[in-house]
């Protein structure tokens, strides 16, 4: 009777755990999560059922189908490139938004500095500055078209603009005179010797250089920095990346634990061998936003286009100014060296006397600065882009632990045992790889063959690497594209970057325009000598003191 009754406790405990494992193995929690997800299997089974023609997750029971197991290979390679462009998302915007603000802020700077210039000079000149208007529209002409990306040596435009203006201003204040076009070309090369403007042309030379290439520089790196962010996080998985995705992120749910998420060490080595080729931009990366860093600074400081620009219309007529007070001497050493032009009709010795630029200007003030279309000026434009490039330092090799935080696909804050490992609930025992290509040779969960570097990416560092070598001269106050004034295959593009590796020993490269020397040899008039001993001075003493008094 004992015997009996201890066969009958053991079939009942038996029969106890048999449901046990049956209820252990059923499929439903599987088919909601499934329909959760918003899959649509046309068979999912009701409990588990033999995987052996399984490819990726375990071939043992299984809830899975082979139908299945292949969407679930489909939705793993649409989640992570997802996941990586919603990560990267902020990074593009910014760079995307700071980039338009900056390119509208120094566009509408020009247009209202050459407004300002015009609507103060036809106030303050009318007609004299109105018949020469052109020289200074060229001038803005050339500044934009440097700016949006020309072939512009700057430092040779702004010397060829101040040598029409002497042209322009020498004929004005000789209008007694006939002035040839001979006699243009012989002045101008006196233009640094006479310096008839004072030191305006120098400082504004050097200050405008300096401004326009940080302000053009900054921008294209904007637009390096987003193209190559917008290139990067379009993410092309490997089949090794997709079957180890698949792995981490479904294959729960063949196990009968789709609640169940990834350890994060485990979820840390399945996303670094993914971006194996990513995280190899970030040391580029970091040196181009420390290069953009140094030229934000400068736009803070010295090289402030905003400065520069605005109080442009002002010293311009600071040298004009000087131009006019000392007439008479530049005048007299013209004449000596190009010899004394011919005498012009009684009519319009008598009408170009007034005609001089004669008023001065009212003093910059700075506080005085226009808000532009880019709703701020470049001071707060430049703090708010310095906080957003600090921020994106790091981006690529911190992407992974990005990724991998609670919520997204790992088990977060949850315990080791509770975790999916790859096989099972439970610990992650592998270490975590280093950031980079080469580390992955041995990366446990994906195959890379570090052999094979990604070309997007080796092209997207090459682009970084030239960029950060412009925005180091552009510190410097050089643009690397102007070796040489006759070089005619110098090149410079807005945003674009080089075609060919850029030459990385070119800090000085923006040369001074070649200094031309006095020419004794230009045209003069054989019927009047180069120093008349009496005439000469008279007609001087007479002009400057009509001028004097017209312009005083």
């Amino acid at each position: 009777m004992l015997r009996l009754e201890t066969i009958i406790c053991t079939f009942s405990v038996l029969s106890v755990a048999a449901r046990a494992d049956f209820k252990a193995r059923n499929c439903s929690e599987v088919r909601e999560a499934c329909v959760g997800k918003g899959f649509s299997f046309t068979n999912v089974p009701i409990q588990e059922i033999p995987g052996e023609y399984l490819r990726v997750c375990s071939q043992g029971s299984t809830c899975c189908t082979q139908e299945m197991e292949d969407k679930f290979g489909q939705q793993s390679k649409q989640d992570f490139e997802n996941l990586v462009d919603e990560m990267s998302h902020e990074l593009r915007s910014t760079f995307v938004s700071r980039h338009k603000r900056f390119d509208e802020f120094f566009l509408e700077l020009l247009e209202n500095t050459e407004r300002s210039l015009n609507e103060m000079f036809v106030r303050t000149y009318g007609k004299p500055y109105m018949q020469n208007s052109e020289v200074f529209e060229n001038l803005f002409a050339e500044l934009k078209r440097y700016y949006t990306g020309g072939n512009v040596n700057l430092e040779e435009m702004l010397n060829d603009f101040w040598s029409r203006l002497l042209e322009r201003m020498f004929t004005l204040l000789n209008s007694q005179y006939v002035i040839t076009e001979d006699y243009l070309e012989c002045i101008s090369k006196y233009t640094d010797q006479l310096k008839p403007f004072g030191d305006v042309p120098r400082k504004l030379k050097a200050q405008v250089t300096r401004a326009f290439i940080a302000a053009r520089t900054f921008v294209q790196g904007l637009s390096v920095g987003r193209e190559v962010a917008q290139r990067v996080s379009k993410v092309s998985s490997t089949p090794a990346c997709i079957r180890a995705l698949t792995k981490m992120l479904y294959c729960p749910f063949c196990q009968g634990m789709p609640a169940v998420k990834s350890c994060k060490n485990y979820c840390l080595n399945v996303v670094k061998g993914c971006l194996a080729n990513q995280a190899d931009l970030d040391p580029e990366w970091n040196l181009y936003i420390d290069a953009m860093l140094l030229v934000a600074q400068r736009l803070e400081g010295p090289f402030n286009i905003e400065s520069v620009m605005e109080p442009i219309d002002v010293k311009i007529s600071e040298a004009i100014m000087n131009m006019q007070d000392n007439s008479a001497q530049v005048s007299y050493r013209v004449f000596q060296g190009c010899g004394q032009p011919k005498p012009a009709g009684m009519t319009r010795s008598a009408r170009g006397v007034p005609d001089v630029f004669h008023a001065r200007f009212r003093p910059y003030s700075p506080e005085e600065r226009p808000t532009t279309a880019a709703g701020t000026s470049l001071d707060r434009l430049v703090i708010d882009i310095k906080e957003k490039l600090k921020l994106s330092k790091k981006f690529w090799s911190n992407l992974p632990e990005a990724m991998c935080v609670e919520d997204r696909v790992t088990a977060g804050n949850a315990s080791d045992e509770e975790c999916w490992n790859g096989h099972t609930k439970g610990r992650y025992f592998p270490e975590v790889q280093k950031d980079g290509l080469t580390h992955q040779v041995n990366n446990p969960e994906v195959g890379v063959d570090i052999t094979r570097p990604d070309t997007l990416i080796r092209q997207q560092i090459m682009a970084l690497r030239v960029m950060t070598n412009k925005l180091k001269n552009a510190y410097n106050g050089n643009d690397i594209y102007f070796q040489d004034s006759s070089d005619e295959g110098s090149s410079s593009g807005s945003g674009s970057g080089c075609t060919e590796v850029c030459p990385t020993d070119m800090a000085g490269a923006a040369t001074e325009a070649p200094v031309v020397e006095a020419d004794r040899s230009g045209p003069v008039d054989d019927s009047a000598p180069l120093c008349a001993p009496l005439a000469l001075p008279t007609i001087l003493a007479l002009s400057a003191l009509a001028l004097h008094r017209q312009w005083r």
